[in-house]
């Protein structure tokens, strides 16, 4: 399979052309469903297939920033994004990516044994405890989601009054595409933190921001999906730049990834239209858990089973996603034909 090898000039290595396409399209597929960029994903697999840690953040950014342009697009065309708390986040999300950076190129100055630096152990570990504590987290609220709203049909029943967050401290904002009415405070919080995260971990930081839009801020499910997208778009452009400035970006890689990325995304934006909302957090806290443990697996030295874990469960995710959008568009046919 040496002829599918390419030369990338700025890691100085070459690499299998055919998985970069493959990374690609699997989250682009993964990143356009879940409105995430999808490097919880890439930024493991990279780093899995001989990347150094910070040309792994560094392309995979590049990578998220040309794709979230494609299926924010496609999101905005169904509106499904809150352009308002969507602006709102770039503030935060900025000032947060290059806080993040500079500790990863802080830590990225310190060698250990073997020699890797500090970066890479520090980011696995950090990786691990965020995708196993969130996937954990909404496997939980999926389960007991019917025990909740019963709850809350019965509170409904006898008149009592919904308790107030205690985080909706003044002052107060109103986004009405999404519905919702929250403390400034926890919107910029938010986003602040998922910025950092998207600066120090190499991700759009939209694994943390989609799942905190729906349970801190209150998005409808699709509309979270939407606006975190718009979300990543920025944060995904800053932490290009700003790790290319640092020259470790390399576009060829980040070039490949996008061919498969541009299809991958159309695909994914358009089964969210199929599948209600419980169903996507599912599937998402599944995928994170799957990521969190190819990641443990590098960490621990399995490198290869590390790889074949983090793109069989990205391959698996894209297959049952494009499975469902598959049916549940053979069913709004059938349906149209009935009438």
């Amino acid at each position: 399979m040496e002829f599918l090898n390419v030369y990338l000039p700025i890691a100085e290595q070459n690499f299998n052309g055919l998985i970069l396409v493959a990374i690609g399209f699997a989250v682009g597929v993964l990143g356009g469903f879940f409105g995430v960029g999808g490097a919880w994903v890439v930024t493991p697999a990279l780093n899995i297939f001989g990347f150094p840690m910070a040309y792994a953040i560094g392309t995979d950014l590049a990578h998220i920033f040309g794709k979230s342009i494609v299926a924010t697009a496609k999101h905005r065309k169904m509106g499904n994004v809150d352009m308002k708390l969507g602006i709102w986040s770039i503030i935060g999300s900025v000032i947060g990516v290059e806080a993040g950076a500079q500790v990863i190129m802080w830590l990225s100055t310190m060698k250990i044994a073997g020699g890797d630096t500090l970066a890479g152990p520090v980011v696995r570990y950090s990786y691990m405890i965020l995708l196993f504590g969130l996937g954990i987290y909404m496997l939980y609220d999926y389960a007991t989601k019917d025990k909740r709203a019963a709850a809350k049909a019965a509170t409904a029943t006898v008149g009592m009054a919904a308790p107030k967050k205690a985080w909706n401290l003044p002052p107060m904002m109103h986004f009405p595409a999404s519905g919702i009415t929250i403390s400034f405070w926890t919107v910029m919080g938010v986003f602040f933190f998922t910025g950092f995260l998207s600066g120090f971990l190499g991700v759009g930081g939209g694994f943390i921001r989609m799942p905190a839009l729906i349970y801190l801020i209150g998005c409808p499910t699709a509309i979270a999906v939407g606006t975190d997208l718009f979300s990543v778009l920025f944060a995904g452009a800053y932490g290009c730049w700003t790790y290319g400035v640092k020259g470790v970006v390399d576009i060829v890689a980040a070039i490949y990834m996008l061919v498969g990325a541009s299809i991958g995304a159309q695909i994914g934006v358009t089964a969210v239209k199929y599948i209600r909302g419980y169903g996507i957090r599912l599937l998402f806290a599944i995928m994170i858990i799957l990521a969190g443990a190819s990641v443990a697996l590098k960490q621990f030295g399995l490198t290869t089973m590390a790889a074949w874990v983090v793109m069989g469960a990205a391959m698996s995710m894209c297959a049952i996603i494009m499975a469902k959008l598959w049916a549940g568009f053979k069913k709004e046919q059938a349906e149209k034909m009935a009438h």
